[in-house]
């Protein structure tokens, strides 16, 4: 059995890790002239959510933790007109476009709340 980190505990990370698989199955059918544009922001911007979700749990100071996990939410608020683009350049469909709009929000919900279930623990 391989080691497991906290953060990969966290519902927040995991739904991260669905959004990030689901963004690169979506991005897989881009066309090929997006492949520096849109597709790699895309990919980056989903990446940074979870990266930021593991780096911040990794810090011992609550500004620091803070810190990464605001940069997660922002990369969450960084998706969403990425998504909208993707919609109007007619590169995802319109069901699609809602579902991932709904996984943001999610997101941002879940990163906000652990953003207070730091500034509210007494210890650290």
């Amino acid at each position: 059995m391989s080691l497991r980190f906290d953060f990969e505990n966290l519902e927040v990370y995991k739904k991260s890790m669905d959004f990030i698989n689901r963004i690169y199955k979506v991005t897989k059918e881009f066309p090929r002239e997006e492949i520096f544009g849109l597709t790699s922001q895309f990919r980056r911007a989903a990446l940074s959510i979870a990266l930021n979700i593991a780096e911040g749990s990794g810090r011992l100071k609550k500004l620091e933790k803070r810190r990464f996990y605001e940069i997660a939410r922002a990369s969450v608020f960084e998706c969403v007109p990425i998504i909208e683009v993707s919609k109007n350049q007619g590169y995802i469909e319109k069901e699609d476009c809602k579902k991932l709009r709904d996984i943001c929000a999610e997101l941002g919900r879940m990163i906000t709340g652990l953003m207070k279930s730091i500034s509210d623990r007494k210890s650290f």
